[in-house]
């Protein structure tokens, strides 16, 4: 059996007290407490700045409760709430914008079909955001140039949580950001293996299989031009002398100028290495996102009500958010304890920072438009009244020639 839907004068009534004033909703019975910088500083032990808890700024009245009456007050702003109304030529203007923006769908069923029906069949949407910082060590091994090292033997190394990120730290419920930071007192100066501390390898070219210390300088190899003679050979039989080898017949190698070490790689030449701890800190906000939509709107997909602008009903802020309460809806009750029952699961190394919970109602019209025994449906969605059309329309053509087929009246 499907809820109601909130046009009921009375129901809207008694939401009169949902406005939302502060970080948490005051008839939230279990969200816990209000959000304080002190109280963040002690649960996750880490130094976020004032600036970035504040609560987000209160949406303007006319993006979320435009058009609703009957003594709602949103965000400090008192308005009367009625539901969304239609006349035909809105309804054709709107659907008349949404078809000239395809360019193979011709508007004589906009313009002409009779409309048959208008319903309303608003939709409930329930968001859990859940704010997280992931830490984690990433070992980072490069060659050393001479620079001052912070070793264990010159401090305690930092653990990964006793870092302070303050001036790194972001607005709540950014989407994503990371940052790397190198943790203090965990770099290590070692000799590098592939050279064994020298800085330089045989050369694999003169001196291939040589182990260090038996190698051969100033070895020569043979002259890929003249082939070791010395001499280049031309086709009337005359020979000329060898330019690249000036006639000897052998060349210093190419590698390492037959000095017989090549600079090794690894250490670049150093005969050092430089192992530290790196820090990979993540800060990322985690979302479950549910749809509550009667049989009228089933069709359409769940990311077009979560883009929709509707009314808030109810905006809870806390470390670990519950159900909100509605003193006089269960489904609205059960619907918030379903989106809190789906919480993203979090990383083992991550924490929770803070959650927030908001339900919101968006204004959804289905209208449907019949032309003989044919019909059509499409919906308004939302108080930016996006319109969503899913499969059929009956004026669709091909390789863009609509234009050119009005004239069949189809």
């Amino acid at each position: 059996m499907e809820e109601p839907l909130l046009y009921d004068e009375k129901k809207w009534r008694s939401y009169e007290s949902l406005g939302r004033s502060s970080s948490v909703h005051p008839t939230a019975s279990l969200p816990g407490i209000e959000v304080s910088v002190d109280e963040i500083r002690s649960a996750t032990g880490i130094y976020p700045p004032v600036s970035s808890l504040e609560p987000p700024p209160t949406p303007p009245p006319n993006e979320q409760a435009v058009g609703y009456q009957v003594g709602y007050g949103y965000g400090g702003y008192g308005r009367e709430v009625q539901r969304q109304m239609f006349d035909e030529v809105e309804i054709r203007e709107l659907l008349m914008d949404h078809v000239g923006h395809r360019c193979c769908w011709g508007s004589r069923p906009a313009r002409t079909w009779k409309i048959h029906a208008v319903e309303d069949c608003n939709v409930y949407v329930g968001t859990l955001e859940t704010f997280v910082e992931e830490r984690e060590i990433q070992k980072e091994i490069m060659p050393y140039e001479d620079e001052t090292v912070l070793t264990k033997d010159k401090g305690p190394e930092v653990g990964i949580w006793e870092l302070d990120l303050r001036s790194e730290f972001p607005v709540l419920f950014v989407p994503y950001k990371e940052t790397r930071l190198l943790i203090p007192h965990s770099e290590v100066l070692d000799k590098c293996l592939g050279c064994e501390g020298r800085g330089d390898v045989v050369c694999p070219t003169c001196n291939s299989g040589q182990q260090p210390g038996y190698y051969k300088e100033n070895q020569m190899l043979q002259c890929g031009s003249c082939y070791g003679r010395g001499l280049i050979a031309h086709r009337d039989g005359s020979d000329s002398k060898c330019t690249k080898c000036d006639g000897k017949g052998k060349v210093p190698c190419g590698t390492c100028g037959s000095r017989g070490l090549i600079k090794c790689e690894a250490c670049n030449g150093s005969g050092s290495l430089l192992s530290r701890d790196i820090a990979i800190v993540k800060w990322k906000t985690l979302s479950t996102r549910k749809v509550s939509a009667t049989s009228g709107a089933a069709s359409v997909p769940d990311e077009v009500f979560h883009r929709a602008k509707g009314v808030q009903l109810c905006n809870t802020q806390a470390y670990q958010c519950g159900p909100a309460f509605f003193a006089d809806s269960f489904f609205l009750n059960k619907f918030s304890s379903e989106v809190i029952a789906e919480r993203a699961p979090v990383p083992p190394t991550s924490k929770v920072i803070c959650e927030r919970h908001t339900i919101s109602v968006v204004p959804v019209t289905r209208v449907t438009m019949t032309h003989g025994n044919r019909s059509f449906s499409f919906y308004i969605i939302g108080f930016s009244r996006e319109v969503y059309l899913k499969d059929y329309y009956p004026a669709r053509f091909c390789w863009g020639l609509c234009p050119c087929l009005e004239w069949l009246k189809l």
